[in-house]
């Protein structure tokens, strides 16, 4: 579900493109808004997707993104043998520790799109197939891409709370007003 990104939350570019990032973020975050982690792994809908799972996502493909642009590796490697692991938790993994990890990855984020000297500079896409030859793409792409990303999963996440018990964006959204204000 859409929320209002108020125009003097950003002032620029910069911190309207990471404001709108932070509000699909935080779509994902009301989907999981008091679940127990058998919830949280559940699997709902006709997908094989878990609230849990898609929280793991977000975050490795966030961090993911952001170590190409700095030129550093990733923090998990995936492959063809493992790539599947990033849409549900394993091994202990849990949900409140996959959203600190998020909350981590999305401070690093902004930081360092904050740290860049424009959102026109840019780094060279990795090699793969799915991508052109040697094909860079400036900072404003990356960003772009993440919010892209972030809302696309924020959907299925509003879809699959609302398969577990029926409760729905709008909801959420009130639920975590009235969080906001009792704390």
């Amino acid at each position: 579900m859409v929320t209002h990104v108020p125009a003097e939350a950003h002032g620029d570019e910069c911190g309207a493109l990471l404001s709108f990032l932070a509000e699909q973020r935080g779509g994902v975050r009301r989907a999981v808004l008091g679940l127990t982690e058998e919830q949280a792994n559940s699997r709902p809908s006709a997908s094989e997707l878990s609230l849990g799972g898609l929280v793991k996502h977000l975050a490795e493909v966030e961090q993911g993104w952001v170590a190409i642009a700095k030129g550093e590796p990733r923090a998990v490697a995936r492959d063809e043998t493992n790539w599947h692991e990033c849409f549900r938790l394993v091994d202990g993994e849990t949900l409140e520790a996959q959203l600190a990890y998020w909350e981590k990855v999305a401070a690093e984020t902004e930081a360092y799109v904050r740290s860049v000297p424009s959102l026109d500079d840019t780094f060279p896409l990795p090699d793969e197939p799915w991508f052109g030859q040697a094909e860079r793409v400036s900072i404003r792409w990356l960003v772009l891409h993440l919010i892209r990303e972030t809302a696309r999963h924020a959907g299925h996440a509003d879809i699959i709370r609302e398969s577990l018990d029926g409760r729905t964006a709008f909801e959420l959204v009130a639920e975590e007003q009235r969080m906001v204000v009792a704390s």
